[in-house]
């Protein structure tokens, strides 16, 4: 079958958006801020124990997966700070309980929340995906006073369901599909749920983890990535979503590059950092849609 969730309509049928200030690509960077549980394994295991052998505790994925919060997440945080970045923070909402310093320290710099679970796992794991959705949410909203209206699913997982469950919930977007350079309406049963670029290709995770690729590799891929949509035709405003995690990217042998795309991001003509509230206000003012 077909796509479900989204019409097919090409780039090049779609009217023309306009970003603020005649720029050409809203950049949009995502940090993953997730907890892994001690008591349960890696999702992305640096070091594999062997097949049949996996024992918990599991040390050394556990405490490289801490490191992003323990370390790495604060030095992000400070670039950030000194380059006037604007971020959306995909949140887990245990971390507002077990490393509320975190959570605070971002939501006090800023970022643009996000829910991103409850725990680090992926909805169709979950038992209960109504549950597991309201669980994040709540968690994220009593920590912050704010119910976030944005969502990427842990992993970029969806049920069937997904869609439909997100909206009741009250959520206006999501990150989880990666087929498109520009915003679009996905098909939902009632409400409106509006898709965000997200990207697999521009993530720390595929570079770094599954790919092995060197330090500055990243740094190439977002460059080349910019370059195009700059000058591709036709010629209509596109997103570039930036996947970040700080057990990853903070990592200090990576992290000289995340500096270098901040700064590229910064002094490029014809990019403006956007946030992915940003990103849904400008979408639904753009097509007439914003007070539907």
């Amino acid at each position: 079958m077909g796509n479900p969730r989204a019409d097919f309509i090409p780039i090049t049928q779609r009217p023309r958006l306009e970003l603020p200030r005649g720029a050409r690509v809203a950049a949009m960077l995502v940090m993953n801020v997730e907890q892994n549980e001690f008591d349960q394994f890696v999702g992305r295991p640096l070091n594999p124990q062997p097949p049949g052998r996996e024992r918990l505790p599991d040390v050394p994925n556990f405490s490289w997966f801490e490191y992003g919060l323990r370390v790495g997440f604060w030095r992000m945080l400070a670039a950030c700070r000194r380059m006037d970045m604007p971020v959306t923070m995909a949140l887990n909402g245990s971390v507002c309980d077990s490393y509320p310093q975190v959570a605070r320290a971002a939501v006090d710099a800023g970022w643009d929340v996000v829910g991103h679970g409850y725990h680090q796992r992926p909805l169709p794991a979950e038992d209960d995906e109504r549950a597991a959705i309201r669980r994040a949410l709540d968690a994220i909203e009593a920590f912050t006073g704010s119910r976030p209206k944005g969502w990427l699913g842990p992993a970029l997982a969806e049920t069937a369901d997904t869609p439909e469950l997100l909206v009741d919930e009250g959520v206006e977007f999501v990150l989880d599909w990666v087929n498109d350079d520009q915003p679009y309406e996905l098909n939902v049963a009632n409400g409106r749920l509006l898709s965000i670029p997200y990207s697999n290709e521009l993530n720390d995770i595929g570079v770094y983890v599954r790919q092995g690729q060197p330090g500055r590799a990243l740094l190439d891929r977002v460059e080349d990535h910019l370059d195009t949509l700059i000058g591709d035709d036709p010629e209509t405003a596109r997103v570039m979503a930036v996947g970040l995690h700080p057990f990853v990217m903070g990592q200090p042998h990576r992290f000289p590059y995340f500096v270098k795309i901040l700064e590229l991001i910064k002094n490029t003509p014809g990019a403006i950092p956007m946030t992915a509230s940003d990103i849904c206000r400008w979408s639904r003012e753009q097509t007439g849609a914003a007070d539907d």
